[in-house]
């Protein structure tokens, strides 16, 4: 049996965070969260996530010195990190990629891209469909 993948979520709005907790749970990931950009430095040396999912408009520092400051650390600085950001796709995407993010997705977000979006910055193959039937 593999270990459940870890996924950090990094957002200040707490409907948003319950909502890809619950998600990510009833999907296999373990789910810890951060709530802004010094807490979510904290949470990403002690929990070691196989993923990070994350804000850009957060309290103290935006979502863009996170991605610096996470990629600044040796825990993460190969961890996958998707954006999820009700800005600009083309603007803000393309710089979320810039400062180091590996994938961007709009709010709202679409359940079946997110979870597509986690697979392929993780690199697991998708669901075939007895698995996805589960």
């Amino acid at each position: 049996m593999t270990a459940k993948r870890k996924i950090l979520v990094i957002e200040d709005d707490h409907d948003q965070r319950l909502g890809m907790r619950l998600r990510l749970a009833a999907s296999g990931y373990d789910v810890a969260e951060a709530v802004d950009g010094v807490d979510a430095l904290g949470a990403a040396r002690r929990e070691n996530p196989d993923l990070i999912l994350l804000d850009l408009g957060l309290p103290g520092e935006d979502g863009y010195t996170v991605i610096a400051n996470l990629r600044a650390i040796d825990i993460t600085r190969s961890t996958p990190i998707v954006v999820i950001s009700g800005r600009d796709p083309r603007t803000d995407g393309a710089r979320a990629r810039d400062a180091g993010a590996d994938a961007f997705l709009q709010k709202p977000w679409d359940d079946d891209d997110l979870l597509r979006t986690i697979r392929e910055a993780l690199g697991v193959e998708p669901l075939g469909p007895q698995e996805a039937l589960k």
